[in-house]
């Protein structure tokens, strides 16, 4: 076949366009990328993935396409190697995110005391005219509220799937769940009630860091740190013999709720006081003098108040020291009416606290500057400074700390034993890169408290309990279902043995209308996705699953607490790699974020650049290693779009060459070399066979972008040098290179098809039959590289740089050259002269390749 005959299913002008939804409809219709149980259990392995399951409330940013494209990479690889892959998608539908998304769309807000409404039509339906201001929003019954977070997500999440379908990402998309949905609630509940019968779960008063905009505990894992602006008040405390101690704090609204000083043990400054008493100013309560390790001798005047409950230290010297609560703040954020320790102040105390009750912390803070300075407590005026505060990673004000009845579940904390276990269990996983392993250890070792887990919200799983009330209408046992009844909502339904009549009334029930946090539900999604319980062939066959891939962000919220719950419900890992992505970063090397207003979209991205491009940007970066994106200049995808379209080229060019009447079956192996004999062809076949061999090592090794560095130099070698060498043999119709342009750009396919998804589909269409993502893996046996191509190349470029020189075309006729270099040369002399146009060509033997001299046919123009 020459070059001007229309090649089999090769279309006249290749191009991008169009790809996406054409290969995303056939794979689907197809079933490349399902599951397939049968050949699984008769292998009795499985390359299974634990899938991050997207935050449904909004829209995916680029980040995610980043991480998600890492995961997809591996699991191509890995099914092109002949394993049967279990790789599902999830939905993360409920808590928070969710909330406040249909709280701005539908412009309503959750009150449970209301009725339910039969067939509730909401004031808003998204829009320009949502709403966000609270005043604005009408009020509706928790069920009501429910479903419309049931509604809103599920068109989110159909959203989301298209985006992922045109992404390329190889999902079995009959393997969806929904983090709210009747299966992973029966495996949140049953995990937790399990949790509860062994005595991991348990319920506590005790303090709790609470945001109260949303009115709900919060945990060590959802905090951020932020500086902001405070000062410090220097106040007086009184000694029994008419002395003072001064002491510097940020927060002297907190006086009524002060219960002890506190110093070094080693500040000599304050030894001699420990032991003995002070008494509050303005409050004239009497505390203890105590030290701690936790006390700053630099940080003001080295001793400072201990309330009940300012920071997180506190709590600390709280829980070591067993001083009293004395908490003065509610869930409002409001000082409460009446002061636990009221009746130990003075008369004065309990009328300056009168002016306190019911103010924010704002106002509080400001009426308590003026008592102090009435009283003359107050020394000096206040001190500016900044330091840093703990905020909800959603929210907008400082968290409060109040004691609060909450649920937990033991995670190592206070249990050196599980602690122990918890950092063996890291140390059995794989981390990719290796030393992000660190930041799960430090975590683990830096852990103050239990996991509290309880969230005062709507949306999410509901904590499966209910409680006797007694004749007084007082809590008392705690009442579990059978797990045959989950899930269950303690808030309509009714426990075993008891009706609905009873619920809130004496000798009676109450549920617990609190629901899980979110990352309670998260953290089993390998049990979830398995068929935890219900399949426990599938679950035995995929658990513990080979990858957890995810962004370093969330090693100590996700990962660390899927661990957690593998090792208390199976005494195992849950999965034996976990694939760590860096950040996206923006050209400021500012990591994008939702809160900072620079996070970019992917939709006009993938519109403008296309799908494969998106990927090779993604497929570029190491894991754990940050990414920088430039919307006004993208060009890793620029390259990648080239690479695209190249590959479209060269292959049509490459089988323009030979009889494609026969197509190649999937079960057809091609790595077939006996046709090849010419020394050139021979020894590029080589160098490809080692850039199998890098990429395979590399891809085993979860470096998909090593792997893409090596096949990518090699493909554009090939394409400017060694295609340029031989297109004359080949039009000539010589079987040696004829047969290795075809076999070449079989191997390259097949190497860039994890990457480049869709171009790869559609070369591979056009002599293939099925899907080269169900092509085996290549594997090219051959000798070690002589070095031909190489010396080749670079004597091409020397060819094409003597004529630029000269200011000739490169068609430009050559008389003569004497060409410079290694003897191996001569083997593809006849391939320099063909395609540099030379009628003799000399060769010297030197070590460095150089054109000496040449003589063009035509004086340049």
């Amino acid at each position: 076949m020459t070059s001007a005959q229309p090649a089999h299913g090769i279309p006249e002008k290749p191009a991008l366009e169009g790809l996406e939804p054409k290969w995303a409809a056939e794979w689907e219709q197809q079933g490349t990328y399902r599951f397939d149980r049968t050949a699984a259990l008769a292998a009795g392995s499985v390359f299974s993935v634990d899938t991050p399951p997207p935050t449904a409330s909004g829209s995916l940013h680029i980040g995610h396409v980043f991480s998600y494209t890492h995961m997809d990479l591996a699991a191509r690889f890995h099914r092109m190697r002949g394993e049967q892959i279990f790789y599902p998608m999830g939905w993360d539908d409920n808590g928070l995110p969710t909330e406040r998304r249909v709280q701005n769309y539908y412009g309503v807000r959750c009150d449970p005391t209301l009725p339910y409404v039969e067939g509730y039509l909401p004031p808003l339906e998204g829009g320009d005219n949502a709403s966000s201001k609270a005043a604005d929003q009408v009020p509706v019954s928790r069920r009501n509220f429910i479903e419309l977070c049931e509604r809103l997500t599920i068109e989110d999440e159909k959203q989301f799937e298209d985006l992922w379908r045109a992404m390329g990402l190889s999902v079995d998309w009959s393997l969806t769940y929904r983090t709210i949905g009747a299966e992973a609630q029966t495996v949140a509940q049953r995990a937790f009630l399990r949790n509860l019968a062994r005595g991991e779960a348990y319920q506590a008063e005790a303090p709790t860091l609470w945001d109260i905009t949303f009115r709900t505990a919060v945990a060590q894992a959802e905090l951020e740190d932020k500086e902001q602006p405070a000062a410090y008040h220097a106040v007086t405390f009184h000694q029994a013999d008419g002395g003072t101690i001064e002491i510097a704090t940020t927060r002297p609204e907190l006086l009524p709720a002060c219960v002890a000083l506190v110093a070094h043990p080693d500040d000599e400054r304050y030894q001699h006081l420990f032991g003995t008493t002070v008494t509050t100013p303005l409050f004239g309560v009497e505390v203890p003098i105590v030290a701690h390790r936790l006390a700053q001798k630099d940080k003001g005047t080295g001793i400072a108040m201990i309330c009940t409950f300012g920071d997180v230290t506190d709590v600390v010297w709280w829980r070591e020291l067993d001083l009293p609560n004395r908490t003065v703040l509610g869930r409002d954020g409001r000082f409460i009416a009446e002061a636990p320790a009221a009746d130990l102040f003075t008369d004065a105390g309990r009328a300056a606290y009168a002016e306190l009750a019911g103010k924010t912390v704002f106002s509080a803070k400001a009426r308590t500057v003026e008592l102090l300075r009435e009283s003359g407590d107050l020394i000096g005026d206040p001190k500016p400074t900044t330091h840093a505060v703990k905020f909800y990673e959603k929210g907008d004000k400082p968290l409060e700390i109040v004691s609060t009845r909450q649920w937990y579940i033991a995670n190592g904390a206070r249990d050196e034993k599980l602690r122990d276990q918890l950092l063996d269990a890291g140390r059995q996983i794989d981390f990719h890169p290796d030393f992000m392993r660190v930041r799960y250890e430090n975590w683990v070792g830096g852990l103050t408290g239990d996991w509290l887990i309880s969230r005062q919200r709507f949306f999410g799983v509901p904590i499966p309990v209910w409680y006797h009330l007694d004749a007084d209408g007082e809590r008392g046992d705690v009442i579990i279902p059978d797990e045959h009844a989950l899930p269950v909502d303690p808030s309509t339904d009714v426990p075993p043995g008891f009706r609905e009549d009873q619920r809130g009334v004496p000798g009676g029930f109450e549920g617990d209308l609190d629901i899980m946090d979110t990352w309670a539900t998260s953290s089993l999604t390998p049990q979830i996705a398995g068929g935890w319980e219900t399949d426990p062939e599938l679950f035995n066959l995929v658990f513990p699953y080979s990858l957890r891939s995810q962004g370093q962000d969330i090693i100590r919220t996700w990962l660390f607490s899927t661990v957690l719950r593998a090792q208390l419900e199976h005494g195992s890992i849950p999965w034996t790699n976990a694939g760590i992505s860096g950040f996206i970063v923006d050209p400021d090397r500012k990591k994008m974020s939702k809160s900072k207003g620079n996070v970019v979209t992917p939709g006009a991205i993938l519109d403008e650049h296309g799908a494969d491009a998106v990927r090779y940007w993604a497929a570029s970066s190491r894991l754990g290693t940050d990414a920088a994106f430039d919307p006004q200049n993208p060009k890793q995808m620029k390259i990648g779009r080239r690479l695209a379209i190249k590959i479209l080229n060269a292959a049509k060019f490459v089988y323009s060459f030979g009889d494609l009447a026969g197509r190649v079956a999937p079960e057809a192996r091609v790595e077939t070399t006996t046709e090849i004999t010419n020394p050139l062809d021979v020894d590029m076949l080589a160098e490809l066979a080692e850039v199998v061999r890098i990429a395979t090592k590399a891809y085993e090794e979860y470096d998909h972008a090593r792997a893409l560095e090596a096949t990518e130099q090699f493909f554009w070698t090939f394409c400017d040098d060694y295609l340029e060498l031989v297109k004359e043999r080949a039009y000539a119709g010589d079987s040696s290179s004829v047969a290795a342009l075809r076999l070449a750009i079989d191997i390259m396919l097949r190497l860039l098809a994890p990457v480049l998804p869709f171009a790869t589909e559609e070369v591979w269409s056009w002599t293939h039959d099925g899907s080269v993502h169900t092509a085996a893996w290549p594997t090219l046996d051959a000798e070690a590289p002589r070095g031909l191509l190489p010396a080749v190349s670079a004597a091409l470029i020397g060819i094409r740089r003597a004529k630029t020189e000269a200011q000739a075309s490169q068609k430009t006729e050559v008389l003569t050259a004497t060409l410079a270099g290694p003897a191996i040369l001569a083997e593809a002399a006849d391939d320099l002269k063909a395609v540099g146009r030379i009628a003799r060509l000399d060769l010297v033997d030197a070590d460095e390749i150089e054109v000496r001299a040449i003589e063009l046919a035509e004086a340049p123009a």
